[in-house]
């Protein structure tokens, strides 16, 4: 397929240069935004000092120059795999230690934090003709909520959770009231997954509970100091 017809993305991009957005959004690029920051913040304060942890990633500079965005988590790698902590961190500019780092002009409004998971997902993976937006015709996958998304305090966003999944019309998940419809739990695939030691999250704080770093981890550890991402060790 010729390389203009392709979505392809950059991830991260928290430290992207200004000169590397043009060349993005000239060669009509996409960025995935993932909430590495809300969970490492702090060290890339220290490291970067606070007017580049004010602007990473340059969300504002991004839709400004017309760039497709997509919001995601890097589960499992960088940090947590649930959207709430990403999306939290998208409103608020905060780490889950409650430290503010970015700036007002890279913070979303709730409508469009929830489109860059839903929508704008969809779109990177050739998708948008089926799901991520709630119209006839499109996948019914849903959830319900402990609460209202729209309604909550912006603190209380990282402490959803799902009471109800469906996907493709059949219950993948069900807690709380819809308890006596959960299926079977499926086998854990790796044993270092964070939901092999976890029994979920920490419930009644702000912080995320972390898998034991795994000996093939540790290996790397002292080669990148300050870096707790497994994806750093390729």
């Amino acid at each position: 397929m010729p390389i203009d017809r392709l979505r392809w993305s950059l991830e991260h991009c928290e430290g992207i240069s200004a000169e590397s957005l043009e060349r993005v959004a000239a060669m009509g690029g996409s960025i995935g935004i993932q909430n590495r920051l809300s969970l490492d913040g702090e060290q890339y304060l220290a490291r970067q000092g606070a007017a580049a942890a004010a602007d990473a990633p340059p969300i504002g500079r991004m839709r400004s120059m017309g760039i497709p965005l997509a919001g995601g988590t890097d589960g499992n790698r960088a940090t947590s795999h649930n959207p709430w902590i990403a999306i939290h961190w998208m409103l608020t500019g905060e780490t889950v230690g409650g430290l503010r780092l970015n700036g007002d002009a890279n913070l979303l409004d709730r409508t469009e934090a929830l489109r860059l998971f839903a929508h704008a997902g969809a779109r990177m993976s050739y998708e948008d003709n089926v799901k991520g937006t709630l119209e006839p015709g499109r996948l019914a996958d849903l959830a319900v909520l402990t609460a209202d998304y729209f309604s909550i305090a912006d603190e209380a966003v990282k402490s959803l959770e799902s009471l109800l999944t469906i996907v493709g019309g059949k219950i993948v998940y069900a807690a709380g009231p819809f308890s006596y419809l959960s299926p079977p739990l499926l086998p854990v695939s790796a044993d270092w997954l964070p939901s092999h030691h976890f029994d979920g999250y920490r419930k009644g704080g702000p912080a995320v509970q972390r898998a034991p770093i795994h000996p093939n981890q540790a290996l790397f550890m002292p080669r990148w100091p300050g870096f707790e991402c497994a994806c750093a060790f390729g």
